[in-house]
């Protein structure tokens, strides 16, 4: 929210081959090259979520290439962003985030050109990504129509799950899913969806109720979310009874406010869930009902947890099952 209202004061200088820019608030920014060809560009960094610096390498590799793919692109070349004190961490450890990070790119077949390092008080890593789409085929938070289902493509709970960890409480067998999931990547689903999806974002910091309010505001649209149907990584039901929850949870909560009804029909760790701020979470679409069955054959992991209906724009109504 504060974040917006600082954008809110900047004027964006208008181009034509500007598709997406940064007014719209999207995954990421879209550049027509050609009438063939247009650039998608993002940049996304954040401090370490798991103790290993390769897996946090690797994960923060995977969560900025995300947002190329929530915009139905494919990610082509990176730079690495990163800031250490190298009179605190040793080198090793920045080795290790950056050899997780090129082991991500490597996977995802994008080209890691180098990068940029910075003294910081705290360790943070990420990339700046480049790659490529259509002009007349991105995807964006808009455009989703009532009568649409919602599907998510991964589990929700990474938030929870890493205070949890951090705080030393988390049982050791729930680190391996945590980690797996972070690591998974959106490619496959973003292939899948592309073909049927009338409006995509990928879910990470505002948390699922955030991002899917984003998408019903810029689609002009309500959503109704089925909270029994949302996919969880285990252990995050007991993450969210342990009261695992961290600073970025509350200001989620506090964000969608009264924009969200129906708070009093789903228990309080549910509503913990569905705000908690995801690290490299699954893609959130908008697609035709008539779609459902064959996406899902194609997206082992993915769940339908709600409808989009015709309700007051940028809203969400939330039930614990799917309205008879």
């Amino acid at each position: 929210a504060d974040l917006a209202q600082a954008l809110a004061q900047l004027s964006f200088p208008s181009d034509p081959r500007v598709l997406v820019g940064g007014d719209r608030l999207d995954d990421a920014g879209i550049i027509e090259l050609n009438p063939d060809l247009a650039l998608v560009q993002t940049v996304d960094f954040f401090t370490p979520i798991v103790d290993d610096g390769e897996d946090f390498g690797f994960i923060a590799a995977v969560n900025a290439l995300s947002d190329i793919y929530a915009m139905g692109g494919e990610p082509l070349s990176a730079l690495a962003v990163a800031g250490f004190a190298p009179d605190v961490v040793p080198l090793s450890v920045l080795g290790d985030i950056f050899r997780g990070g090129a082991q991500a790119c490597a996977r995802e077949g994008v080209v890691l050109l180098g990068g940029h390092t910075v003294r910081s008080p705290e360790i943070f890593y990420g990339l700046a990504v480049t790659g490529t789409v259509h002009p007349r085929r991105f995807l964006t938070k808009a455009g989703a129509q009532p009568g649409d289902l919602l599907v998510l493509t991964k589990p929700l709970g990474t938030g929870l799950l890493s205070t949890w960890l951090k705080r030393g409480q988390m049982p050791e067998e729930f680190l391996q899913p945590l980690v797996a999931s972070m690591k998974e990547s959106n490619l496959q689903a973003s292939r899948v969806l592309r073909e049927h999806a009338h409006a995509l974002t990928d879910v990470t910091g505002f948390g699922l109720l955030g991002h899917a309010l984003e998408m019903a505001k810029a689609s002009g649209v309500a959503f109704e979310l089925w909270a029994s149907a949302v996919p969880l990584l285990p252990g995050a039901m007991e993450a969210a009874c342990a009261k695992a929850v961290a600073g970025g949870l509350k200001a989620n909560r506090a964000w969608v406010g009264e924009r969200v009804s129906g708070w009093e029909h789903i228990p309080e760790e549910w509503a913990l869930i569905l705000c908690d701020p995801q690290t490299s979470g699954g893609l959130l679409a908008a697609v035709p009902a008539q779609s459902a069955k064959e996406l899902l054959e194609k997206l082992p992991h993915a769940a339908v947890i709600g409808t989009v209906t015709s309700g007051t724009s940028g809203t969400i109504a939330l039930t614990m099952e799917p309205r008879r």
